[in-house]
């Protein structure tokens, strides 16, 4: 595996995107991408944010093929696991508050299970566009800011993120309380009703 990785390294961008297209479709890798964008910034500075690019579109097609099959073999599996109500209550449960579980796991660069949130957005019906722009409003900061540290704290820079390992646990905790207050507030405004 070390010897792929260093091949990816050595193409650059595009061995960026073939990383976050390979993890995001399902293929545990993890924090690859994220090391492999830091590599890449360290490394080559000047294609530190192309880096960062080719890992946010990798990272797009690859969660999109993930979301398509939950889309195509979870609905089936949900139907015959559960009863017709709990299914609507658990369909009704993430089209609120589930595509937060996809939101911060994606943006954080720490271990966080984002997969079976994925091919869950697909089984349940979330709608496809919907689920892209919450992708691309987690990976965007996520690899542009991996490729910022990478670019400028070079080769020290995943010692600096293991070293603040709690402080991105509580803001992934910060942020869950404080999205989903905002959704239960909005959800509660009567003209949503």
């Amino acid at each position: 595996m070390k010897q792929f990785v260093t091949l990816l390294t050595s193409w650059g961008p595009a061995g960026v995107f073939l990383l976050a297209v390979l993890d995001s479709a399902g293929i545990p890798l993890p924090a690859a991408v994220d090391a492999l964008v830091v590599a890449t910034a360290a490394v080559h500075p000047a294609s530190a944010y192309l880096s960062a690019a080719m890992a946010v579109a990798g990272s797009l097609v690859g969660c999109m093929c993930l979301f398509y099959v939950g889309r195509k073999g979870g609905q089936a599996y949900l139907d015959r696991v559960t009863q017709s109500g709990r299914n609507a209550k658990l369909r009704a449960w993430f089209q609120t508050y589930g595509l937060i579980s996809v939101f911060i796991p994606a943006l954080l660069p720490i271990p966080l299970p984002v997969k079976i949130f994925v091919l869950s957005s697909g089984a349940l019906g979330v709608r496809p566009l919907t689920f892209l722009f919450v992708i691309l409003a987690a990976r965007i900061p996520r690899y542009f800011g991996l490729a910022w540290l990478g670019a400028q704290l070079g080769e020290n820079t995943m010692g600096w993120l293991k070293s603040h390992i709690p402080h991105l646990f509580g803001v992934a905790l910060g942020l869950l309380i404080v999205l989903s207050l905002l959704v239960w507030m909005y959800q509660r405004q009567p003209a949503r009703r």
